[in-house]
């Protein structure tokens, strides 16, 4: 099949412009593309806040503000359920790392090819620089908070359990974390380009049929692929932070219990 095509659709997949400095080499395309990507969460972020924090004459909360609380409170809400007690940071960072990823796969379903498959904004979740970048920052952030929680003796200290001899195959299991998340990401919007490239080989006639339902398609996978991603790190924290909370509520229990017997003699 791929022998039939003409030698004018070549398609090139992966292919970015790049510039070299100090001996390193840099994908231009996908740096715009994540500059944009994050420029456009900032704007969101703040248009967002704006709107939120504004105490409107009538004192009715405006449709977004409404959105906006119904969002943040569904998504505390689940993590609690599922999870249990979670740092308060926890929720905002998922949040935010849906709607960058989200604006990073939609990238890819914008018009901006040029003539000569010139892509000026490609999907830069489709470079594996970009998904390790995030992976690494995610699960460094949660090996601090672990460290944070529980001190470096108590977190390091589930690396033995349940028995010690585990502990190659759970300091393996640890390092291979940022890699699935880097690469599940990856794969799912690289297939993506490479279905959206061979759809371009279909005659323009007929061309706005599969490019709609791919589009469509693709765009919904964006948003799972981001969800999952963020849903994946909120789990992880969760993970490093297990025990904690536990033993801190305990703690409180304990101590709402000695000041309740304590009252009653103060009372007499």
């Amino acid at each position: 099949m791929i022998g039939l095509l003409p030698l004018s659709s070549e398609i090139e997949i992966g292919e970015h412009t790049t510039r070299t400095w100090l001996g390193m080499t840099f994908n231009i395309d996908t740096i715009i593309s994540t500059l944009v990507a994050g420029a456009i969460v900032l704007l969101m972020g703040f248009a967002v806040r704006r709107v939120v924090t504004r105490t409107p004459e009538d004192h009715v909360p405006t449709r977004l503000q409404l959105i906006w609380e119904a969002v943040v409170g569904q998504v505390n809400k689940q993590v609690e359920d599922n999870l249990g007690r979670v740092h308060p940071f926890v929720a905002p960072l998922a949040i935010s790392l849906f709607f960058f990823i989200l604006i990073c796969n939609w990238l890819e379903l914008l018009p901006t090819e040029l003539n000569g498959g010139t892509h000026l904004l490609p999907a830069p979740t489709a470079d594996t620089n970009l998904t390790y970048a995030l992976a690494a920052v995610t699960m460094v952030s949660v090996w601090a908070f672990g460290i944070q929680q529980k001190g470096a003796k108590g977190y390091f200290k589930h690396f033995l359990e349940p028995f010690p001899v585990l502990l190659p195959l759970n300091i393996l299991e640890e390092l291979v974390k940022p890699i699935t998340l880097a690469l599940r990401l990856f794969g799912n919007i690289f297939a993506g380009g490479i279905m959206l490239a061979l759809i371009g080989l279909i005659p323009i006639a007929a061309l706005w049929i599969p490019n709609l339902l791919w589009k469509s398609f693709d765009a919904a996978i964006g948003v799972i692929q981001a969800f999952i991603f963020a849903l994946l790190a909120v789990l992880y924290f969760a993970m490093a932070g297990a025990g904690h909370d536990d033993h801190d509520e305990a703690h409180e229990t304990d101590s709402d219990d000695e000041s309740g017997e304590e009252t009653p003699a103060l009372a007499h």
